[in-house]
């Protein structure tokens, strides 16, 4: 038995089919076809689920970019709005916050005032108040009794000092 080396490098026996000849190229054209249909088959058929969910994904894609087509711009514009509306309130908050801070330095500056008005009264009262007791210790002070007179500067009677 004898052996045969073909040009696609196989090794293939020479009698191993009397009457035909596997080394033909035809015949293996034709097998290299057989198997190319049955793996070309054999994948199809596995990626038969795998197409069916690829379609049904994209019929729930085009469902959600029609959706999104008709809910996205009012929504943007219902952003937009927000934003403005956020915007305006911050912007009436700034303002009441300056008005707020005019308020405290008013009544800040007001207490102020008053503080020292305070200092002064104070004063002044104190002042008064000393004037008061003065006035009253004098008004209840006893009238002192006159000296007397030693007897070497008595006058004799009948004269009077002389200024």
């Amino acid at each position: 038995m004898g052996l045969y080396l073909h040009p696609l490098s196989l090794i293939v026996p020479k009698d191993i089919f009397p009457g035909s000849s596997v080394a033909d190229p035809l015949f293996w054209l034709g097998f290299s076809l057989l198997l190319v249909a049955m793996s070309l088959t054999a994948v199809l058929m596995a990626a038969l689920p795998a197409f069916r969910d690829l379609a049904r994904a994209s019929r729930s894609a085009e469902k959600l970019f029609d959706t999104l087509r008709r809910e996205f711009p009012p929504t943007l514009e219902a952003i937009r709005l927000t934003g403005l509306e956020i915007t305006e309130l911050t912007d009436e908050l700034n303002e009441g916050v300056a008005k707020a801070s005019q308020a405290v330095q008013q009544v800040d500056s007001s207490l102020t005032t008053v503080r020292h008005q305070a200092r002064r009264l104070n004063i002044s009262t104190r002042s008064v108040m000393a004037g008061v007791q003065a006035a009253w210790r004098s008004f209840n002070r006893r009238s002192p009794a006159p000296k007397p007179v030693p007897r070497d500067r008595q006058l004799p009677a009948g004269r009077e000092r002389s200024p």
